[in-house]
């Protein structure tokens, strides 16, 4: 019986790529929605090929060979075995929740969702038997590592280190756009690019982790191996480490989310061959370089709309950096004064978080990004 998937965010790069893995896999899904924003050349391209039931845009008269739909309704479809949520920004937040409360599994590609409402979200899955499996390479390796959490130890989260690895600080505070979209290794969207860049990207998968897997921030380790070959690694109690390897292509974690628990031969499959890569090589993150990190972590550790405002406060200044209004060092330096001046609410509920994330894009935009 083929699974029957629906994709939110079919426009964009994992949204595009989850579409290749089910067409190689055509004989084992049904679509019924695909969901993009203002690329309705594309989705309507999408529609004609993959013929789904349903389908959402900004504009509803747009859409063409399929029937119109809000995100809410396509959440609530119970003929979904399960949504990729491949959505970015805060967007993919209220979907989720409405799929989870639906009882409709997750294959989550929204770094948001956990980071603004990861202590919401995670328990309610749990409270109504649903699957969140995560997308990001990181956590789908460390996912695929772990047979029984409560003997793991730590999780290590490796990251590439981004164009800047080699680079000074003064490289950096003098980056261009383009030199910061240069990732040696991945393909990816402008802001996870720019995230990656500075290294706030893991700092977001630090804090996701934390509540996919429900570890402890002490126990969240972060590598900087320059190959991405090793995806992530877990350390048991008893000192053995067991890591995940692949080459470096969204195909493998996107297609093991949404198959998960099966495994089918694939687009990437036999792809791999040690031969060929010849050495791995692994470092300690440059604090003082990749200030992010840190911030992350103790946005993290801090908890409440810490971490709602962290990710406000970043997704405004990368956007400002893209617009050219901004350098990159500023990027950081922004949402270091962003945190400093929050006040913490501890256990926001889900309106008090979208309250705060809209409270601080203003404040950001207003008090710094207008007078950098």
């Amino acid at each position: 019986m083929k699974r029957k998937i629906s994709i939110l965010g079919s426009t964009g790069s994992i949204g595009r790529q989850a579409l290749e893995v089910i067409e190689k896999l055509n004989d084992k899904f049904e679509i019924i929605a695909l969901t993009g924003g203002r690329n309705i050349t594309l989705l309507n391209e999408q529609i004609k090929k993959f013929k789904p039931k349903y389908a959402y845009a900004e504009n509803p008269k747009d859409i063409e060979g399929a029937k119109y739909a809000t995100l809410e309704d396509i959440c609530s479809n119970t003929e979904n075995d399960i949504i990729l949520v491949a959505v970015s920004g805060k967007i993919g937040l209220k979907p989720t929740l409405t799929a989870i409360n639906n009882g409709i599994d997750i294959a989550l590609a929204n770094k948001e969702t956990l980071v603004m409402a990861g202590e919401i979200v995670m328990p309610l899955a749990k409270t109504k038997g649903v699957k969140i499996i995560p997308v990001d390479s990181e956590h789908c390796a460390i996912h695929q590592c772990i047979k029984d959490i409560t003997m793991v130890d730590r999780l290590i989260i490796t990251a590439s280190g981004g164009p800047f690895l080699r680079k000074s600080i003064e490289d950096m505070k003098n980056a261009t756009v383009e030199q910061a979209l240069a990732h040696p290794r991945w393909n990816m969207g402008k802001k996870i690019t720019v995230d990656s860049a500075t290294l706030m990207n893991k700092g977001l998968e630090v804090i996701e982790a934390h509540h996919l897997f429900g570890m402890d921030y002490d126990r969240i380790n972060v590598v900087v191996h320059p190959q991405s070959i090793v995806h992530s690694a877990i350390e048991y109690i008893d000192g053995s480490v067991i890591a995940q390897l692949g080459l470096p292509s969204m195909h493998i974690p996107i297609q093991y989310a949404i198959t998960y628990p099966e495994r089918f031969e694939g687009i990437k499959s036999r792809s791999f061959s040690f031969s060929e890569i010849a050495r791995l090589d692994f470092e300690e993150p440059d604090w003082d370089k990749f200030k992010a990190l840190r911030i992350a972590y103790d946005a993290g550790k801090i908890g409440g709309s810490a971490t709602v405002c962290l990710n406000a406060a970043n997704e405004e200044a990368v956007y400002a950096f893209l617009e050219g209004r901004i350098k990159l060092f500023d990027i950081i330096n922004i949402v270091e004064d962003t945190m400093a001046n929050h006040k913490v609410i501890k256990n926001p509920s889900i309106e008090e978080i979208f309250d705060i994330d809209n409270e601080i894009r203003i404040k950001t935009k207003e008090k710094f990004i207008s007078k950098v």
